[in-house]
């Protein structure tokens, strides 16, 4: 039991890992700041993880259709 959840909880974890990374790639971050937070997010990837969703950049809104 204990090492389904595991694994299960390891899956998890690189699949956020993954999002994460991806959306800093392709964000519009510059230089040494991209790198930086890749580095951290594959270097402490529970931490890393939780920051960029505190700290990363934000989804910009497209503005909708004004009434």
């Amino acid at each position: 039991m204990g090492s389904t959840f595991n694994g299960l909880a390891g899956l998890i974890l690189l699949g956020f890992d993954l999002w994460a990374l991806v959306n800093v790639l392709g964000s519009g971050v510059q230089g040494w700041k991209k790198g930086l937070w890749s580095l951290w997010i594959v270097g402490a990837p529970v931490i890393g993880v939780i920051v960029w969703g505190i700290a990363g950049p934000r989804w910009r809104r497209r503005p909708g259709p004004t009434r």
